[in-house]
């Protein structure tokens, strides 16, 4: 994926970032670091006031949009989606807990390209979703199977079967299923990521895997390759950290070393 680099601030994506509630302030900064280091000019964040604060405790590179309460609602909704119309692309989910009514309200009615992760997933069902990077582990991968196809039982033994099934309903959807080798598959295309290691079970990966999914999106509008890249990108950090520090590193440390696979 070739992008080419413009003059003026803005020009190189900006990205939207949806999360954060009283429990979970870590989730929505992580991401929005990684799609940050993606090379993205602007990364925003909206989240609960007292999330919003404590995430630019932690920089002063992100901006944030604070709404008032402890969690995100339907309320903020019609706000929130009158500042993404100057955004790219959006992530909704890190840390966002379980909001399906303002997940359904935000993705039915924000025509933008999503990455929709974490606690989003949870409440997804994909007939309401086009167009969009979907990044579910196992365990959220059998939840969006069951809120999609309610008449098919789930194949514990065969995620391959699962797969088969719910290509045929996806839409223009991608889906990278997170695991030992991550599963980057559209309704006709499939594509193997073998990059990453077991270290990688430390909590955060998964925000930033999203983070770096929203930011080359941002820039290139493919979301296919997107998905690949950020996949496989994430994977070569994951084996990085582990070398240099074995299990002892966190997610905030492989968010300091996303340049190297940058450049």
């Amino acid at each position: 994926m070739k992008i080419s680099r413009k003059e003026h601030k803005g020009q190189n994506g900006r990205v939207l970032v949806i999360g954060g509630c009283k429990d979970y302030v870590g989730a929505p900064a992580l991401a929005a670091l990684a799609a940050l280091r993606t090379g993205v000019d602007i990364v925003t964040v909206c989240a609960p006031e007292k999330v919003a604060w404590t995430i630019n405790s932690y920089t002063p590179d992100l901006i944030t949009k604070k709404f008032l309460g402890e969690d995100l609602n339907l309320t903020h909704c019609k706000e929130i989606m009158t500042i993404a119309e100057d955004y790219d692309s959006v992530l909704i989910g890190p840390g966002l807990g379980i909001k399906k009514d303002f997940v359904f309200k935000i993705i039915r009615d924000l025509k933008k390209p999503f990455v929709i992760d974490a606690d989003a997933i949870k409440v997804l069902n994909l007939e309401i979703v086009d167009k969009s990077i979907i990044t579910p582990h196992l365990k959220e991968f059998e939840i969006l199977y069951k809120n999609t196809i309610k008449k098919d039982s789930f194949d514990e033994l065969d995620n391959d079967v699962n797969i088969k099934k719910i290509q045929k309903i996806m839409n223009s959807n991608i889906i990278l299923l997170k695991g030992k080798n991550d599963i980057i598959f559209t309704k006709h295309r499939r594509s193997i990521n073998k990059t990453g290691n077991n270290s990688m079970t430390v909590g955060g990966t998964g925000d930033i895997l999203s983070g770096l999914c929203a930011g080359f999106l941002a820039q290139s509008g493919d979301l296919f390759e997107s998905a690949k890249l950020a996949a496989h990108i994430n994977g070569k950090l994951g084996e990085y950290m582990y070398k240099q520090r074995g299990y002892g590193y966190t997610a905030y440390d492989m968010v300091q070393e996303i340049w190297r696979f940058i450049k």
